[in-house]
């Protein structure tokens, strides 16, 4: 009774019939939006800590391209889920209205590197120039890349779903040992155990917490294990007070834009991939969350996507696209309501506003980020498991399909160096294991399960099916003359048998 009081206090749900427009109480919006910040946090700011450095830019306006990272993330997320739309009754034009963080795409870090090394001068300007033309590229083509939804069946959605999470199972892995495997201080005991230390505060909360504070178990375990961290003197929070408290982000504060075309080449080919992955990210949290989707929303959902990714540069940021770690965030806390997400978006804006508030967070230790993100990126993976589950594997070449899928999106997590000899459009597609795994499932399913013609009739014994087997408790309690007719089963006088599930067997004694 008390976690259901709780649970109402904290939650309003509207009679629609879509799970993500459940209502939320400010309280609990923004305190689930918060949430969604801390778990994104480490990968918003990465971006831009990465080219900024590249690009020889020095620390204080480092902070500025944090900031303007954060203030467009957030203003990307609330047009993603609340969406843009022209007229009564219509739907969006921009935005999915789905639960969908938005920011700083990695799908392009290798290539901004790249262009960066190119040219130290005008580097940075190259970047923001190409992520602008990409941008409105991506914005023209949303709609037709859309038209693909109907090749993601669920063996290929399967697939896309199980990668996104164990490609993201590196990302807890680094948080926890450090990036750099040849620093003194990678893959330390104590930030392991400090990793440990939240990743158990989570699964108590889960186990012994009534249903609002189970959906709140990140949060608390992150706040725990960062006092933990203090505690042990692992965290330090003494530049937190260096620099500005507050700051508008400041348009154009590297220079205009310069366009050059080998820039803007290779980054159109990340939009390739970034609406890839923006698609997978979007029929992954419909998958969760039980929403319907169709081309329509799809493409809005791009749309704001791509919008975003050509604005971005004018705020000093760069190419935006859906965050797949959030997507196990909401298949954790059971939150599906679009709101909790809007609030963390208003959260990453006033983040972006007060350069103070970020600097508290990006003290968070990194090893509590991985102790959460080990729960979150797995949860996403045993989604993707269950989807899998339900495709059919007997008759066909599912089986194949899958194995081969996932096999080819691994790959690059488990090898990064492996496609480092060939040319960069490539690597840009295939060192990204969810975009790898995407392009192979559904070229895979459009080979063996569309283009039929010319199929095995007798497939190879990846597609032979199971040996059927029966249970001796249910031949005992089959009598002489029993049949199955017209899809149900009778007895000897054409008398209808009815079949439980084992659960209805189980509460019926």
């Amino acid at each position: 009774m008390t976690a259901a009081r709780s649970s109402a206090k904290s939650t309003t749900t509207t009679e629609s019939a879509r799970p993500e427009d459940e209502k939320l109480s400010i309280g609990s919006a923004f305190t689930y939006g918060l949430q969604h910040v801390l778990t994104m946090y480490g990968g918003i700011i990465a971006p831009p800590l990465i080219i900024g450095s590249a690009a020889g830019v020095d620390p204080q306006m480092i902070g500025v391209l944090i900031a303007a990272c954060l203030f467009v993330g957030g203003l990307a997320t609330l047009l993603q889920t609340l969406g843009l739309k022209f007229g009564k009754n219509v739907p969006p034009l921009f935005g999915s209205q789905l639960p969908l963080v938005q920011g700083v795409s990695f799908a392009g870090v290798a290539t901004m590197l790249a262009i960066v090394n190119g040219n130290k001068e005008t580097g940075l300007t190259d970047i923001f120039g190409a992520v602008i033309i990409a941008g409105l590229i991506g914005l023209v083509i949303a709609p037709f890349f859309a038209q693909i939804v109907r090749f993601f069946p669920a063996v290929v959605t399967g697939v896309v779903i199980t990668t996104i999470g164990l490609s993201l199972m590196p990302v807890a892995g680094k948080w926890i040992t450090g990036q750099n495997p040849e620093a003194p201080g990678w893959a330390d005991p104590v930030n392991i155990g400090i990793a440990a230390f939240t990743l158990a505060v989570i699964m108590l909360l889960s186990k012994v917490g009534n249903a609002f504070i189970s959906r709140l178990s990140i949060l608390i375990a992150m706040i725990v294990g960062t006092i933990f961290a203090v505690v042990i003197g692992r965290a330090d929070f003494s530049k937190v007070l260096d620099g500005p408290v507050f700051a508008f982000p400041t348009p154009l504060a590297f220079g205009v834009p310069t366009f050059n075309i080998a820039a803007i080449l290779s980054m159109t080919i990340v939009v390739l991939v970034i609406l890839t992955e923006t698609t997978a990210d979007i029929l992954a949290v419909a998958e969760i969350t039980g929403s319907k989707v169709d081309r329509k929303r799809i493409a809005a959902g791009l749309r704001a996507d791509m919008v975003s990714t050509a604005v971005a540069p004018i705020f000093n940021s760069f190419t935006q696209s859906a965050f797949a770690q959030n997507v196990g965030l909401v298949a954790v806390t059971k939150i599906k309501s679009r709101y909790a997400v809007a609030a963390g978006g208003g959260v990453l804006i006033v983040l972006g506003l007060f350069p103070v508030l970020g600097r508290i967070v990006a003290a968070m230790p990194t090893a509590v980020l991985g102790g959460a993100g080990i729960v979150l990126f797995g949860t996403v993976t045993a989604s993707g498991i269950r989807t899998l589950a339900k495709v059919k594997y007997d008759g066909n070449m599912n089986l194949i399909i899958v194995a081969t899928s996932i096999s080819v999106g691994v790959l690059p997590e488990v090898v990064p160096g492996i496609y480092s000899h060939f040319p960069s459009w490539f690597q840009v597609i295939f060192n990204s294991g969810i975009s790898s795994a995407a392009v192979m499932a559904i070229l895979l399913n459009l080979i063996f399960n569309v283009w039929t013609k010319g199929n095995s009739e007798n497939p190879s014994v990846f597609g032979a099916a199971p040996v059927r087997s029966v249970k001796t408790d249910v031949i005992r309690v089959l009598k002489e003359g029993d049949r199955v007719q017209n899809g149900k089963l009778v007895d000897a006088e054409g008398k209808h048998v009815p079949v439980l599930d084992d659960d209805q067997v189980d509460s019926s004694h």
